[in-house]
């Protein structure tokens, strides 16, 4: 697990991320510790993991951050780009396994792009 320094504030927002396959909100799981952890170790605590390459975020449709478990990442690099699937219904957020291509841009160099997609997720169209 890279050089997470393993403390009960680190194994409480891993748990989460093991039982929800999805992304994560910072306000829910802000909510969910609330009993165990105060919002400023919270905060400091996934940046530490988005740091090492343990999780990702990107913003959602109203500018709330999101965060996600990475595939393949590490301290020194994120190589775990991806869309993400926001359902407008129930809110459900998705990271997606589709490759989206950058496009070379003359004159720029692009360090980090974030697509999110929105629509009805599969429960939803139903």
């Amino acid at each position: 697990m890279g050089i997470v320094r393993r403390t009960k504030s680190v194994d409480a927002i891993l748990a989460e991320f093991k039982m929800n396959s999805g992304a994560i909100s910072v306000i829910t799981l802000v909510d969910r510790l609330s009993s165990s952890l105060n919002k400023t170790t919270v905060y400091r605590v996934l940046d530490r993991l988005e740091e090492d390459g343990i999780l990702h975020s990107f913003l959602g449709k109203t500018g709330l951050k999101w965060y996600a478990k990475c595939n393949g990442c590490s301290a020194s690099a994120h190589h775990d780009v991806h869309p993400h699937f926001q359902c407008l219904s129930c809110g459900k957020v998705d990271c997606l396994t589709i490759n989206i291509r950058i496009p070379n841009i003359p004159n720029r160099k692009v360090e980090i792009s974030q697509i999110l997609l929105q629509g009805q997720c599969e429960a939803c169209m139903i």
